[in-house]
């Protein structure tokens, strides 16, 4: 090979290299110029992940958000389940609660919170300006006496942090409303850009009434374990919600969830988990990403 060849071959394998270098750099500083879509996830572990475990507990509500160490509980099922929660919480090596919310005193939301209290440590307790005349409820408020408990009413608007994570009241009844539904404490929990709308029991026209922005979510607990009386087409339209959680019981008495609301999340292309049918559904973000397993449990019933 001559030597005006092989210069000629050592240049074009230069320039070959300097190109190649060039478009390296400029699809990895602008990658979307490139239709290269660059996927960043953060790493899923405890501390910086945020959990929500929507717990089966038959027809009833029990929620635990965790985040950095922190727990909170909304609601605690029926009174039957007070004992299988304490044993559930205490296998998770948790000793403090950071909050603990009983959304409104039905039953199947409060019926386990004397066991809550009674074997754990509570830095606040919530629960609704609402006063009922039931055993379960005077159970709670002798819980609550007994181990120096305060019971604070939260105010709509009110805001507290666990861990990294935000949680905003934005619905607190009082007696003034004649269904105990509509008492409930509806609360958005958010952690970075993903968030978590629960509301209780309360009724479509309840949630109607909040402010349209506060609604917007990634995960919706939909109220009144599915039942049609809370969740609509407009309901849904408000909230957007990627993924819908509903807490019910196994054949229960109600029908819940009801087929109407049903057929609307499948017409709106609305991933469901139902703990009658999944189990405990846990929700794990990282603030961008949803993560979703099931655990199959026998409280339900």
């Amino acid at each position: 090979m001559t030597k005006r060849r092989t210069r000629k071959l050592i240049i074009s394998i230069i320039s070959i290299i300097l190109v190649s270098f060039f478009y390296f750099i400029t699809s990895y500083i602008n990658p979307e110029e490139n239709n290269i879509q660059e996927r960043k996830t953060i790493p899923v572990t405890k501390g910086e992940t945020l959990e929500v475990s929507f717990i089966d507990v038959g027809q009833a509500d029990s929620i635990l958000i965790e985040n950095e160490g922190h727990y909170m509980l909304v609601d605690a099922g029926n009174n039957e389940d007070g004992e299988k929660l304490v044993t559930y919480f205490k296998e998770q090596n948790i000793n403090t609660f950071d909050y603990v919310v009983g959304t409104h005193p039905h039953e199947d939301h409060i019926g386990g919170l004397d066991d809550i209290i009674n074997n754990f440590k509570i830095n606040n307790f919530y629960m609704p300006d609402v006063i009922t005349t039931t055993l379960t409820f005077e159970e709670v408020l002798d819980a609550l006496e007994n181990n120096n408990v305060n019971l604070t009413i939260p105010k709509e608007n009110d805001s507290f942090s666990l861990g990294e994570a935000n949680i905003e009241v934005l619905h607190v009844g009082d007696e003034s409303e004649s269904d105990l539904n509509n008492t409930s404490i509806i609360l958005k929990v958010t952690y970075q850009n993903i968030s978590f709308l629960l509301t209780g029991d309360a009724e479509s026209k309840i949630i109607n009434e909040l402010d349209s922005s506060d609604l917007k979510t990634t995960v919706l607990k939909l109220g009144h374990h599915g039942s049609i009386t809370s969740t609509n087409e407009t309901i849904l339209e408000k909230t957007s919600p990627q993924v819908a959680i509903i807490s019910a019981g196994v054949n229960n008495q109600y029908g819940h969830p009801h087929q109407e609301v049903l057929n609307l999340l499948q017409q709106n292309n609305i991933k469901t988990y139902r703990t009658d049918q999944d189990g405990t559904i846990i929700v794990t973000t990282d603030g961008v990403n949803l993560d979703v397993k099931t655990i199959k449990t026998d409280t339900n019933g």
